[in-house]
């Protein structure tokens, strides 16, 4: 393979690995702004409607280790295009058959696609881009971001077009262009001399390595953290005295620093390696926004919320390539990632809702912040653990890094 044709095929699977991530997050994300109609029109209550969103990310937990079977049985590559075709086809479902039923099955079986394809997708890039895996976290993050920020913003514009049914259906397009390039990129050849592919087996289970459970639980922190400032960083804004505008505009200005950290502070991986640095540096800067949302006035809530998106950007891809830094092929990368993401979104799908009780029981969400600081302090202590490398690299991995 020439050199032009080299650069055409990484452009092709940057771009396909992309619109695959452009797919993990429009059917959660899009019921948000929807919600109050969904609910008035099918005459919901307010806990029955919220299963829409909670159902997705509980089921993103739950199904991760699927993820092993679904490359072993189908490949990597076919696997994806598969689970691209349950997400669209679900999605789209939604404006045919707007009932709560389905919207409720919809949401189960899509949650389960984007459990599976997240390890998958983690896998190829360790298999296929050995060299460059943190760039390709950084896009595959992004396309996560950008597609949870698009479809929380335009959906509500969809709307004002269409009914809530079409509102939400029409992001099942996203997956229709997904396929068709998906389908079309090519592993370029400069990637390994010796393959090490999705048939190999693992040779050390993650479930009994403490490092992995270290990974799970940086996970969980960091994913429990995301989710709960995406859903309580408005409330408390609005607790302290601004509009619900101004509120709104604080979680956008959050959510577009984030999207360019996810893009950006990956790219600075491999000049600065040390991933202690740079979770540190990360906490460091959440630890200020939710500090200055504690003690700041009004007007450094906006303040707060770039330091705190600039640690959430950080986060993500960091926790994404924890597994894929401990592992040396796929195999074992799709398996240590399914067992972080599994636990981890578990974790996560629960936090928002406890703190929605603490906040019912004291009225204030003084509490709230403690947590957000509670969650910073864990994974400081579950990095460091990491870090010390106090239970070594299996031999027989090091072995074959050699």
């Amino acid at each position: 393979m020439s050199e032009k044709q080299r650069n055409s095929a990484m452009g092709m699977m940057v771009l396909a690995i992309l619109l695959v991530a452009l797919n993990l997050r429009p059917a959660i994300s899009s019921i948000g702004p929807m919600l109050e109609p969904i609910r008035a029109d099918l005459n919901l209550s307010n806990s029955e409607v919220s299963l829409l969103t909670a159902i997705p990310v509980f089921c993103m937990g739950l199904f991760a280790p699927l993820a092993v079977l679904f490359g072993r049985k189908f490949g990597l590559k076919r696997s994806i295009a598969i689970l691209l075709l349950v997400i669209g086809s679900f999605t789209l479902v939604r404006g045919f058959f707007p009932t709560y039923p389905v919207l409720l099955a919809s949401a189960f079986l899509i949650g389960l696609a984007i459990a599976i394809i997240s390890p998958l997708l983690s896998a190829m890039i360790k298999r296929d881009f050995p060299m460059r895996t943190a760039a390709l976290i950084g896009v595959f993050s992004f396309g996560m971001g950008l597609g949870a920020t698009l479809s929380s913003g335009l959906t509500g514009v969809f709307y004002t077009i269409a009914d809530w049914p079409l509102a939400i259906a029409s992001w099942s397009l996203l997956s229709v262009v997904a396929v068709v390039i998906w389908l079309r990129v090519e592993q370029p050849t400069e990637v390994k001399a010796v393959k090490t592919g999705i048939e190999e087996i693992v040779r050390v289970s993650p479930w009994k390595s403490k490092r992995a459970w270290y990974m799970l639980l940086f996970f969980g922190c960091q994913s429990a953290l995301f989710f709960s400032m995406l859903t309580w960083l408005a409330p408390i804004a609005i607790e302290k005295g601004m509009s619900v505008l101004a509120a709104g505009g604080v979680l956008t200005l959050m959510a577009a620093v984030q999207i360019a950290g996810n893009i950006s502070i990956p790219l600075f991986f491999n000049k600065f390696p040390n991933r202690l640095g740079w979770i540190i540096t990360v906490l460091a800067s959440g630890t200020l926004g939710i500090l200055l949302l504690m003690f700041g006035s009004l007007a450094v809530i906006w303040v707060a919320a770039a330091f705190i998106g600039v640690a959430l950007g950080g986060l993500f891809p960091i926790a994404l390539l924890m597994p894929l830094d401990e592992t040396s092929s796929a195999d074992e990368a799709n398996s240590w990632t399914a067992m972080t993401q599994s636990g981890g979104y578990i974790i996560s799908a629960f936090m928002p809702l406890i703190i929605g009780i603490v906040y019912d029981q004291t009225g204030n969400h003084d509490i709230t912040l403690m947590m957000f600081l509670v969650f910073i302090i864990f994974m400081v202590v579950f990095a460091v653990l990491l870090n010390k490398k106090s239970e070594s690299i299996p031999q027989d991995l090091t072995e074959k890094n050699l």
